[in-house]
């Protein structure tokens, strides 16, 4: 269905719905404005760099999509804003940023929730894409501060605003802690085995007297003079943080190996204030590159079988993921010379070695990885073709 605006009819006349019944007059109703849902909005707090998140809506308050909408505004004031309206919000606030968003040509051509919207034309212009993911960010400033040295928050709203300036439904306030961040940990210790990289680190104290930040007015702190501090891990190289939340342990396990790869990591320190999180700046990045040293474990369970002018040798397959084969090596007895009698790894976990009968021979296998890293040697057996 390509429009909300439905009627019925009435003996000739086409009557919009919600208005006097059939054979009544009235005065004309003002044409309905669809107005956009509120945008999601969140925010978080990394050392004095203060973060908006929001979603674009692509509905309307009633369902309908795709969503009247022309730009987004996000608005901040200092302090809790409890006894402001969200109207009083943008008033009086600070409009942090006005985020362009592509708009319906027509905002009056919807489809039903539920309904696909290929039938209409799709929103138009420069800006997000309705239903994107966004991001504001705020530094904690003087300015911000200032004439309110006694505000423990910082409080954000968000609005959808469409052609003609009309609002739509403002979002949830989102308040955030103005106290000082905590300071990050000490640069991260990299180890790696096969599986796994460990990445471990040390925390730093909280002064009792913290120290304001560069361009920070004095704050007071926050809850006990011991802080409980967590801690997040970022991929320094993508920017993506590896903790779905913050651990208290002093260490993370990474299983990302790739032979080759460099991995970097950068810590930060997380307090709660009140019910937010104030995470710290980054501290010092560290990175390894991951080489492969680890060799591949002995060959087990290896048997010789004697035939005619032959010995037949099997033993267990390896199960690494990186294995490239086996090295076969004989030893003619009594206390000859080793020789490795395959040039090229084998692929597969048997060898048939043709000898002269009655002659005695030692073997042994050995496992090599793609890095060319060779296993210990298998158990050593001794067989005499017929």
């Amino acid at each position: 269905m390509k429009s909300r605006r439905l009627g019925v009819l009435c003996g000739s006349a086409l009557i919009v719905v919600g208005s006097v019944a059939c054979g009544q007059k009235g005065p004309p109703l003002p044409p309905l404005v669809l107005i956009p849902a509120p945008p999601a909005l969140t925010a978080e707090r990394h050392g004095a760099t203060i973060e908006v998140n929001l979603t674009v809506p692509s509905a309307n308050a009633d369902g309908s999509r795709p969503a009247n909408i022309a730009r987004i505004d996000v608005f901040a004031v200092t302090g809790s804003a409890a006894d402001m309206s969200d109207l009083e919000m943008a008033k009086v606030g600070t409009r942090v940023a006005s985020l362009p968003v592509k708009a319906p040509r027509n905002p009056n051509d919807t489809v039903e929730p539920g309904e696909s919207t290929d039938v209409l034309e799709p929103p138009e212009g420069k800006g997000l894409d309705q239903g994107a993911a966004s991001k504001v960010a705020e530094e904690i400033s003087a300015a911000i501060l200032k004439g309110t040295s006694d505000a423990v928050v910082r409080t954000y709203i968000s609005v959808g605003v469409d052609k003609r300036g009309h609002l739509g439904r403002f979002s949830r306030r989102v308040e955030v802690p103005l106290a000082l961040a905590p300071p990050p940990p000490s640069r991260p210790k990299i180890t790696y085995t096969e599986t796994a990289i460990t990445v471990r680190w040390n925390p730093r104290a909280i002064p009792l007297g913290p120290a304001p930040e560069p361009g920070l007015l004095p704050s007071r702190p926050f809850g006990t003079a011991v802080a409980d501090v967590a801690f997040n891990v970022y991929d320094s190289t993508a920017g993506t943080r590896l903790t779905p939340m913050p651990v208290k342990e002093t260490e993370f396990e990474d299983t990302r190996i790739e032979w080759g790869a460099t991995r970097c990591y950068v810590i930060r320190a997380v307090q709660l204030v009140g019910t937010s999180n104030v995470e710290s700046n980054d501290g010092e990045p560290s990175c390894e590159k991951l080489v492969d040293t680890f060799p591949p474990a002995a060959p087990k369970a290896l048997r010789a079988v004697a035939t005619d002018g032959a010995i037949n040798l099997i033993w267990e397959v390896n199960t690494e993921p990186d294995l490239a084969g086996y090295y076969v090596r004989r030893t003619q007895l009594p206390g000859t010379t080793e020789q490795r009698l395959t040039p090229t790894p084998l692929q597969d976990a048997s060898f048939l070695d043709n000898v002269q009968p009655g002659v005695r021979f030692a073997y042994v296998v050995v496992a090599v990885d793609k890095a060319g890293n060779m296993s210990a040697p298998s158990n050593r057996v001794e067989e005499t073709a017929r």
